[in-house]
């Protein structure tokens, strides 16, 4: 397998991801803009908009000014001469999501893709694994979208059961921390997935049908719609799978992909709070029981003096290192490490004391893990640390 310097990985690293989130954040703003806007449209006061196919109207305020906006019913009597379109973000994101899956987590399969813990499967097995489960993902979804055709309620279980049963499945097969941004990185693809596939060409059918004279057909953009609704609800689940590998007391827990599945809901309610309250509608009881979940979920994940993993002589330091998060982070050759965030501990050396300072205390941007792990699995990892940093 290709093998990259840790000096290019850390800026090949920072590129991809700044190039992720921009994208990202300009994908994210137009979906919850025109969402919202789609909600807050008024019937045109104007009879003669009316009359030429405007659905409905909004006056908005931004800037320092105000605007009118309209959207048509399904086409405008004549094409503009300019037409702004928001494909790029959706595309730009993806592409940029994979490129770091393949720098991150690809080229470094053995550290952070297979853990030895979890599975015997090779590297080049579970590589091929996670691209497939991005075209299943898409595949599956897609397919759903066409045979429960105005069956939203039914769409919605079956996608959430099918999203329970991959979180899962992932779970038994990857490290813990690349199962919850596998799961996220098949949702992304399915976002990506509804512009690429069925939003943007049911906007291709709406300009050509007029640049041929011909009425348009509104059912792709009905389609297209339903998409767009979906990516909205989405995308708020994909950003906690995106955010987690920070959080180890989550993709660590047990029964981590429930715990994923969970956060995930409650990130989709949020939405609903959100598009609610545009369409004038505010259901307090929403945010209330999303904050009642989230607690609940870190109270049940809590860890405890018992939680640490059994072997003989007590928790063992290794494992304590590769799961509570250590990897993602530090370079430790005996580990197969290759963080490039914190200090390399082979040049570095810390002693055993160092280590239990640092764990309990935090420095920087190294958290505290005090309360996420025990004391005797502090005491573990530190011993282990200690004797096999610089080896």
């Amino acid at each position: 397998m290709l093998a990259i310097d840790s000096y290019t990985t850390e800026w090949l690293n920072l590129v991809l991801r700044m190039l992720h989130v921009i994208a990202a954040i300009a994908w994210i703003g137009s979906s919850f803009y025109f969402i919202a806007l789609d909600l807050k449209l008024d019937r045109p006061a104007n009879p003669a908009d009316d009359a030429e196919g405007v659905g409905g109207e909004a006056w908005e305020i931004h800037g320092g000014g105000f605007y009118h906006v309209q959207k048509y019913r399904v086409a405008p009597p004549r094409l503009p001469e300019r037409l702004l379109w928001f494909k790029w973000e959706a595309y730009t994101t993806w592409l940029s999501g994979f490129g770091l899956m393949l720098v991150l987590y690809y080229l470094n399969a053995s550290t952070y893709l297979v853990d030895p813990s979890v599975s015997s499967i090779s590297t080049g097995a579970a590589i091929a694994l996670s691209i497939g489960l991005l075209a299943v993902a898409w595949a599956v979804y897609d397919l759903l979208c066409r045979l429960l055709a105005g069956r939203e309620a039914m769409l919605a279980a079956t996608i959430l059961g099918l999203t329970t049963l991959a979180a899962w499945g992932v779970g038994e097969v990857f490290a813990p921390r690349a199962a919850y941004l596998q799961v996220g990185a098949m949702l992304g693809t399915i976002m990506a997935g509804n512009v690429f596939f069925v939003i943007i060409p049911a906007h291709w059918e709406l300009v050509r049908a007029k640049e041929a004279g011909r009425e348009p057909d509104p059912a792709p953009g009905i389609r297209a719609k339903q998409r767009s609704v979906h990516n909205n609800y989405l995308t708020l689940p994909v950003l906690f799978t995106m955010l987690a590998g920070h959080f180890p007391s989550t993709y660590s827990a047990g029964h981590a992909w429930l715990v994923l599945v969970a956060l995930m809901v409650v990130g989709a309610w949020i939405r609903l709070f959100f598009n609610l309250r545009h369409a004038g509608r505010t259901v307090w009881a929403i945010p209330i029981t999303a904050a009642a979940a989230i607690a609940a979920i870190a109270v049940g994940i809590r860890p405890s003096g018992s939680t640490a993993p059994a072997t003989t002589g007590g928790p063992s330091g290794k494992h304590v290192f590769l799961t509570a998060g250590c990897v993602a982070c530090h370079t430790l050759k005996e580990a197969g490490a290759k963080g490039i965030v914190g200090p390399n501990l082979d040049e570095a050396k810390p002693s055993e004391a160092r280590v239990i300072e640092r764990v309990t205390e935090g420095l920087g941007a190294m958290p505290s893990f005090r309360g996420r792990l025990s004391q005797a699995q502090i005491q573990a990892v530190a011993a282990y640390v200690s004797s096999v940093a610089g080896k």
